[in-house]
């Protein structure tokens, strides 16, 4: 019985085979990069926008107010505040939020004059209670009715941003309306210059 010669791979075949299949893995991983860095924008974004949908819907189903604010560069801290007479207690945390390492709470170089819904000029990055000569409070009030106030029971307006430091067009931004407690989102493109569009 004869038997065939056997052939197996060589040891240059074998390295060629594998130094493609390492390009291939090293393309694959540089363009996900920019997909899982945008992942955690998103991710961010809705987080901190479903926070203030979901309280403002607790605040009108459960009769209670709600306080969220927003604590630089990355915290969403959430307190129920009772009513007393004739002091209410003081607020009682009930959860807290924490952004992404690398999202913040931020203003950038290159915000178009014209912010979300009107509200300021896009200079501070947490900057609510418009309209009443203070802006820039870090926090919005959820009331029984569903709009949004101050601790001074003025309506409280206002927009925040959120985004990756040095990335423009990372940018996001909630608005709120304080009369109604609606709440927007939007997101900066560049489109024929830097414009904020509704999300």
């Amino acid at each position: 019985m004869k038997l065939g010669k056997a052939r197996g791979f060589t040891l240059l075949e074998l390295l060629i085979t594998l130094a493609i299949g390492f390009v291939m893995a090293g393309v694959t991983v540089l363009a996900l990069v920019p997909l899982f860095k945008q992942n955690k924008v998103d991710a961010a974004y809705d987080t901190t926008l479903s926070v203030l949908r979901t309280y403002r819907s607790q605040a009108i189903a459960q009769s209670k107010r709600y306080i969220i604010t927003f604590i630089a560069p990355g915290t969403i801290q959430v307190q129920y505040w009772g009513v007393g007479v004739p002091v209410s207690p003081a607020p009682v945390t009930v959860a807290t939020y924490q952004l992404p390492a690398d999202i913040q709470f931020a203003v950038q170089a290159g915000f178009p004059p014209a912010a979300p819904d009107g509200f300021g000029a896009g200079g501070t990055a947490i900057d609510f209670d418009q309209g009443m000569g203070l802006g820039s409070q870090d926090y919005v009030m959820f009331m029984p009715d569903g709009s949004s106030q101050d601790t001074l029971g003025n309506y409280n307006s206002g927009v925040l941003y959120l985004g990756r430091p040095g990335d423009l067009y990372s940018s996001r931004a909630i608005s709120v309306f304080g009369t109604t407690g609606r709440i927007r989102g939007w997101r900066l493109y560049n489109q024929a210059g830097n414009k904020w569009v509704q999300q």
